[in-house]
């Protein structure tokens, strides 16, 4: 079945999370983010804390699993993402819905589903603010925080997909959260969705 999916790729700090989830109410269709990785886990069986601590970054050499291949249980950074993209395609085809990072826009990329992809940004030091106030702590620690966590999603999404992550032509609308605010973001992808949904 052909459904309308949703990704969106997101800046830390830029609002990315909070688009997904006003635009899952204003649509009323699933959100998907983190729960993912509780969902691989459970069909995969292994450990949970195995995808938190490699969610959206490359897995250690000295995290893998010593436990042979061919056991359904063994960890490496491309099995935990393996099951992370079934778990992705899985969901793609109960119904339309918003998939948060996690290289959805390349997993997704050849399915028969009308994907609309999506990138929010904003300059460094509007996210770096951002993440000073949610987190109430210093804008050293907020910039040191900023500057890992897209570390992270950079070098995750060029692993699995040999491309770089904040290219736009990876995706179909962007928005800087510093020029449009997350109501208007939300506005405008639920109007191209509309349109997008009919082609």
């Amino acid at each position: 079945m052909k459904n309308t999916i949703i990704t969106i790729a997101r800046v830390y700090g830029s609002g990315g999370r909070t688009i997904g989830k006003m635009l899952s109410e204003k649509l009323q269709i699933p959100y998907y983010d983190r729960n993912l990785i509780y969902m691989a886990s459970d069909k995969s069986g292994i450990d949970i804390q195995h995808f938190s601590e490699n969610d959206e970054k490359i897995m250690k050499s000295s995290d893998v699993s010593f436990i042979p291949p061919e056991n359904r249980r063994y960890v490496s950074k491309d099995n935990i993402f393996d099951y992370q993209s079934q778990i992705i395609r899985d969901v793609s085809y109960k119904s339309d819905c918003i998939i948060v990072g996690r290289c959805a826009n390349f997993i997704l990329k050849n399915s028969d589903h009308r994907l609309l992809r999506i990138y929010i940004y904003a300059p460094d030091d509007v996210c770096i603010s951002t993440i000073m106030k949610k987190f109430s702590i210093s804008e050293r620690d907020a910039e040191k925080t900023f500057r890992q966590i897209n570390k992270h999603r950079e070098e995750y999404y060029k692993y699995h997909t040999g491309k770089e992550w904040r290219d736009v032509r990876n995706y179909d609308l962007c928005f800087d959260t510093s020029v449009f605010t997350y109501k208007q973001a939300v506005s405008a992808i639920s109007k191209y969705s509309e349109i997008f949904s009919s082609l």
